[in-house]
């Protein structure tokens, strides 16, 4: 018996050792694995980046592997919209759309729909009958909520969170007279927020704007949603688009808009976020697609490399906004990226195409850039 009693007693020593070395081993492979931003930022915020159609079409492996490592959410920059998903009355294209959200389910990310009603990028058919007309209100709402709920109902319970809106409010705080406002009044709103809250009840619904920095434009946002709410319409975040400067907007009113939003009770996102190197061709630094101005070169100062003066001037700005970002973490749900590398930023073609901007975290061969490690540090502090 005494010796069943020590053989017992040594297979237990046996498979304790082996147990503490493997966990040993594992703490180890651990450590040596390099930090990434999405690893980095976990328990604060999502980060997120804007995926185009030949990187969901696979035409780009290399940048897709930086999606993969670095970003826990996704959103889609152009293939959601209506004019991509519908060019024709009654033939939705899902093709590139269906990747995108299964890209996102087999790599365990969030998925962010973008967007359901917007003034620009929406097919011409839309707002005309088959003769060509113009159609009226009652028409109008009949296709508003056809197309939200055939778009937000193939994709429940697979998209978690959806720019209902975007782009509404004008800089001086008033409605945009777009053709939904034109033949609605401002209850187009109302309409598409509670049409798909009707077809995905579990969804988060956001609206979604630029320049709200500008005191104005915040305060005619902020009217506007607590209107909405006082109507009892689902709204249950807003987007703040990030397309910032070298020098606007100041930080202090980032800032103020990010406490405003919050202070409604809603969740805030940082949507479509980069930082333009280059000189500016206009006074109003918005993100208004249909300004374009035509090419200059003295606007177009960098087209080879980034000055490693300007480069260091870039993080820092990168740096400081992540400093407020993680400031205000308990407000934020997350910060998203518009593009994974400099190279295929919009930034290039707008407002002036034509042009080299270094806008993202990663450059164009897909390395991080120097601001990557100091977020991740600054992360961990």
């Amino acid at each position: 018996m005494k010796n069943l009693i020590y053989l017992f007693l040594i297979a237990t020593l046996i498979l304790s050792c082996k147990q503490k070395a493997s966990e040993a081993d594992t703490a180890m492979l651990e450590a040596e694995k390099p930090l990434v931003l999405k690893d980095a930022l976990a328990g604060k915020f999502l980060l997120g980046t804007a995926l185009n159609e030949r990187q969901i079409n696979g035409y780009n492996p290399e940048e897709i592997e930086v999606v993969k490592a670095n970003f826990n959410s996704i959103v889609a920059e152009n293939c959601m919209k209506s004019e991509r998903l519908v060019p024709e009355k009654g033939k939705y294209q899902w093709d590139t759309a269906d990747k995108f959200v299964a890209f996102g389910e087999e790599n365990g990310m969030v998925i962010h729909g973008h967007t359901l009603i917007w003034h620009s990028q929406t097919p011409k058919w839309f707002f005309k009958d088959d003769a060509g007309n113009e159609i009226d209100k009652d028409e109008l709402i009949k296709r508003m909520k056809e197309h939200i709920t055939t778009v937000v109902t193939r994709y429940k319970g697979r998209i978690k969170t959806w720019d209902v809106v975007n782009e509404a409010v004008l800089d001086d705080g008033s409605l945009r007279e777009s053709k939904f406002y034109k033949l609605l009044g401002e209850d187009f709103i109302k309409l598409a927020f509670e049409t798909a809250h009707e077809a995905d009840p579990e969804a988060e619904l956001y609206y979604n704007d630029y320049s709200t920095s500008v005191p104005e434009k915040r305060d005619g946002i902020v009217r506007m949603i607590k209107k909405l709410q006082e109507q009892g319409v689902p709204i249950h975040g807003v987007g703040m688009q990030g397309h910032v400067g070298m020098d606007y907007p100041e930080l202090e009113e980032f800032e103020k808009t990010i406490e405003a939003f919050s202070d409604l009770g809603l969740k805030v996102a940082v949507t479509e976020f980069d930082i333009t190197v280059l000189p500016s061709p206009w006074k109003n630094q918005g993100a208004e697609v249909s300004a374009n101005f035509d090419y200059e070169d003295r606007m177009n100062p960098y087209p080879d490399k980034l000055p490693d003066s300007v480069s260091i001037a870039f993080n820092a700005r990168c740096l400081d906004f992540f400093k407020l970002f993680l400031k205000h973490e308990d407000k934020l749900d997350k910060v998203t990226f518009w593009g994974v590398n400099d190279g295929n930023s919009w930034r290039n073609n707008w407002p002036v195409g034509g042009r080299t901007d270094y806008p993202l975290l990663f450059d164009r061969q897909n390395k991080p850039k120097g601001v990557v490690d100091s977020i991740m540090l600054l992360a961990q502090k």
